[in-house]
């Protein structure tokens, strides 16, 4: 027996967990919304690079668009969980990209250094599919063998 305070107390914290939760087919469409405006901005941003100063542009919707795709898979494994399996040791060289955002915008907004700009979009495009790689089994080990393979 609950007094009557605690019962809507408690009525209210069960109808923000409620709300809060979404449904698989819910989680699959904010997944592709936040996946394909990331690939819109990663085009958009390109298609801009060659106006005059369109580096910053550049800069910006890439790095933007790289972190709408990032976040798309959050819709999918929640942000808690995502946000561990980033820090694992086997993805951790693969979330220096966090660090390749920080230094593309640093680098063309502030610094205006235009070869570190898209270096360092080149570094997040490579730490992006190192990443997503590293979800697929086997996948790190045949782009490995692959290169090694063209190398020698």
């Amino acid at each position: 027996f609950l007094p009557r305070q605690d019962k809507e107390e408690q009525g209210l914290t069960l109808q923000i967990l409620d709300a809060s939760s979404l449904s698989f087919n819910t989680r699959l469409k904010w997944f592709a919304v936040c996946f394909v405006s990331g690939i819109f901005f990663f085009i958009l941003g390109t298609g801009l690079l060659c106006l005059p100063g369109g580096i910053k542009l550049f800069a910006v919707l890439y790095t933007f668009g790289n972190t709408a795709a990032l976040a798309s898979t959050c819709f999918l494994m929640g942000h808690v969980k995502q946000l561990k399996k980033m820090f694992e040791t086997m993805r951790l060289l693969a979330t220096v990209m966090l660090l390749c955002f920080v230094l593309t915008l640093c680098a063309a907004l502030w610094w205006h250094e235009k070869g570190l700009a898209v270096l360092s979009c080149r570094l997040q495009f490579l730490s992006m599919t190192w990443y997503s790689l590293s979800y697929i089994p086997y996948a790190r080990d045949a782009v490995i063998k692959c290169c090694s393979s063209l190398l020698s």
